[in-house]
């Protein structure tokens, strides 16, 4: 018997015939017709992920502000209630324990979203720094999310509820009905294009979303999810992320309040940029024939100087496109190397970022 985890709409994949794979603990749709055509979808309309996966931690009572302040490299001081804001949870030496979004809920009430392989990790840490003040809950098993990702989303959102969803600004949210179901309606994202992430008890997970196909999403999966993200050059936790890595390397340091400090691994994200870095995370086409792949080593002259976190061919530009770290000598535009593809050498050049 499978020790995989299911996600409250783990019936409807199996029922809309999608190829199945373990990810993070769960058994996830990665493609139901094609990754290109729900792909296309998102860019050119809208498409529909089950991302019930990812966890969501909820922070209260009198220090629960000060609390996640602590916790995370954004500020949240300053953080108003319906909005939401990108940072990380860093370890005392300044590497990332998860990237996270965080929600400001109340006065005295925050929640993170975190990724699906760090949630109990992700608890542990929190529970671990937080005082007696704060409450800290893991509300991950009984909630559901849906993102709706597209041009077309907007109005497919509008036309199930009474909120104003074209005043909802980017990186805000609100608490509203859609066909009747209460919903959190995030204007956030991981695919680079306009779109909503939707939170909601995971008994209501199944009407919601044959609700959003019936007016015409197209459901998309993990396949879809990672080629969109890539092209938006966001980082996926395990591949350009991980403890050892500082968020200075990582191109993050927007997400970084090092003037302020104050937060766990400050005072080591600091140090690490005096000492100035040793590598840089960069995004790169390949100009020679050849796809490059997650963990292929990046050379010069032959000589293996980073590796590539993530790789694919864009759908939308039709090349191969990755992420990697190589050494700073070797970050700037027009920059070229080589992607070690099973042992050829293939030739790649440094290009800005997002490539969408």
């Amino acid at each position: 018997m499978s020790s995989l985890q299911r996600t409250p709409l783990h019936g409807v994949h199996l029922e809309l015939g999608a190829r199945m794979v373990p990810f993070a603990g769960f058994d996830m749709p990665v493609q139901y017709r094609s990754i290109k055509q729900e792909h296309a979808a998102v860019r050119e309309g809208v498409g529909l992920f089950d991302v019930s996966h990812m966890g969501q931690l909820h922070f209260s009572g009198p220090g629960a502000v000060a609390a996640v302040e602590r916790l995370v490299s954004c500020r949240v001081t300053s953080l108003r209630v319906g909005r939401v804001r990108y940072g990380l949870l860093c370890n005392e030496e300044g590497g990332v324990v998860d990237d996270v979004t965080v929600y400001r809920t109340a006065d005295d009430a925050l929640f993170l979203c975190v990724n699906a392989s760090n949630v109990e990790k992700d608890y542990r840490w929190c529970v671990r720094h937080c005082g007696d003040d704060t409450e800290v809950r893991n509300h991950s098993a009984e909630t559901a999310l849906l993102a709706l990702q597209g041009p077309g989303s907007e109005a497919l959102v509008a036309a199930l509820t009474d909120l104003d969803v074209g005043a909802l600004r980017r990186f805000r949210f609100a608490e509203s009905e859609l066909g009747g179901l209460p919903v959190t309606v995030s204007r956030t994202g991981y695919t680079g294009s306009d779109g909503f992430e939707l939170y909601l008890a995971g008994a209501g997970a199944v009407e919601l979303w044959k609700m959003l196909c019936d007016r015409g999403a197209v459901p998309c999966g993990l396949g879809a999810r990672d080629t969109l993200r890539l092209e938006a050059a966001l980082p996926l936790y395990g591949h350009e992320l991980d403890d050892t890595t500082s968020p200075l390397e990582a191109g993050l340091a927007r997400f970084v309040k090092l003037d302020e400090g104050g937060f766990l691994g400050a005072e080591a994200i600091r140090e690490r940029a005096a000492k100035g870095p040793t590598r840089q995370l960069v995004g790169f086409e390949m100009v020679g024939r050849g796809i490059a792949r997650a963990d292929y080593p990046i050379a010069l002259e032959g000589r293996p100087v980073g590796v590539v976190t993530s790789g694919a061919p864009s759908p939308t530009l039709g090349k191969s496109i990755g992420l990697g770290y190589v050494p700073p000598s070797l970050a700037g535009l027009g920059s070229r190397f080589d992607v070690m593809v099973r042992d050829r050498p293939i030739e790649a050049q440094v290009v800005e970022t997002p490539f969408v």
